[in-house]
């Protein structure tokens, strides 16, 4: 039996709804079958006839969706709601579709303020429901892979972590133009404090802690707005320091012209380093400390059956982000049909520690010092 879905957002000219979607479908785990896909009632109906779905549980609102979605039969009503919205309207939605005994798919960031995201630990560990945050770097068959052998010690103790996410998608002020994508990432009522971080350094951040498991305890941020008129930042450098004294730097940048989407993440350890890179997803170079290299292949050779167990294709054939997307959304289902809230997926605990990444490396950029930076959400069970 699929799990019936619903979904906040992802109506015309959105960009991530029809991702989620598609992972959500990849496994057949899901049915899509309500949904309130605008604010704008006319073109959230119009999304919901181009989907095909009953013209009864298309909603002009969330509110209007949570509440006729909750008094349907066991048996009808949605089960999980994907939440696809720009920034600072996904604490309002999950808190509402929590409160009504709805399982949660939420984009990240989180929350654009650290109460709304503590109190959303709070409302999931009381309703006991399933709360996934889709940072889907994680689901990548060889980030589970690098991250298999930092925990089996094949690289010795960590040294420095570099990691690097750059796009130049912003090297122009697009919202002045009215591109629907850059208009709400730049405007801090929309997008939070920082656009740059809220967007993609959260990324990174979630990259550094799952691979590696190690928590940052200070960092000092350099955040930038590099385009004239653009009212939030566009460019961060981020110097770490994570748990035990180790030294790492995050880069994040939507103005470094050219780019694409080049995710990067390198550890070094005392007898080996580690490699991988977003934009050649299906291999990883481990690297000896005489310079030497091992290269691994998603779906070739021995590899961890974390790596494995999200591996689709054999070999040669390249998988890529939707199926990475695709893994949380299928560890999120297995959670929620098993009954247990955890699982290997970002949760609403990682969330939580993002938005305090967030928030932490303004604070940082503001005092222009070093900056405490440990943290502990509150607890989901």
């Amino acid at each position: 039996m699929k799990l019936r879905l619903g979904m906040v957002g992802g109506g015309p000219g959105a960009f991530i709804g029809a991702v989620h979607r598609m992972a959500a479908r990849l496994d057949g785990r899901y049915e899509l079958v309500a949904g309130a896909f605008s604010s704008d009632e006319t073109k959230s109906r119009e999304t919901g006839d181009d989907l095909e779905l009953s013209p009864d549980r298309v909603y002009g609102s969330y509110e209007q969706m949570a509440t006729a979605e909750a008094a349907l039969g066991a048996n009808s009503r949605i089960q999980v709601v994907a939440i696809v919205t720009p920034n600072h309207l996904h604490y309002p939605i999950a808190k509402t579709f929590l409160e009504h005994g709805i399982h949660v798919v939420c984009d990240k960031p989180l929350t654009t303020t650290l109460a709304d995201a503590e109190h959303l630990c709070t409302l999931a560990a009381e309703s006991g429901l399933v709360f996934a945050l889709t940072h889907n770097y994680t689901g990548y068959p060889m980030v589970k892979e690098a991250r298999a052998r930092i925990q089996a010690g094949e690289i010795g103790s960590v040294r420095k972590v570099v990691v690097e996410y750059s796009q130049g998608w912003l090297s122009t002020l697009l919202e002045a133009e009215g591109q629907k994508q850059a208009s709400w990432r730049s405007d801090p009522e929309q997008g939070g404090p920082s656009a740059v971080l809220g967007d993609i350094g959260s990324h990174a951040h979630n990259l550094v802690r799952y691979v590696t498991g190690l928590e940052v305890q200070r960092l000092f941020a350099d955040l930038g707005t590099v385009v004239e008129g653009r009212e939030l930042d566009d460019d961060a450098t981020v110097l770490l320091e994570l748990d035990g004294g180790v030294r790492g730097l995050l880069f994040a940048s939507q103005i470094a012209t050219g780019e694409r989407n080049h995710l990067r993440l390198r550890v070094y350890g005392s007898e080996g380093a580690l490699d991988w890179s977003q934009e050649d997803p299906n291999r990883l170079r481990l690297i000896s400390p005489d310079g030497s290299e091992r290269v691994f292949f998603r779906g070739a050779g021995d590899l961890s059956a974390a790596a494995v167990e999200h591996t689709r294709l054999p070999g040669g054939h390249p998988e890529g982000f939707i199926e990475a997307f695709a893994n949380v959304y299928r560890n999120a289902a297995i959670a929620i049909e098993s009954g247990v809230t955890g699982g290997d997926f970002p949760s609403v605990q990682d969330g939580a520690h993002g938005v305090h990444f967030i928030h932490s490396a303004v604070a940082s950029h503001k005092e222009g010092q070093w900056v405490a930076a440990a943290y502990s959400p509150p607890a989901t069970s």
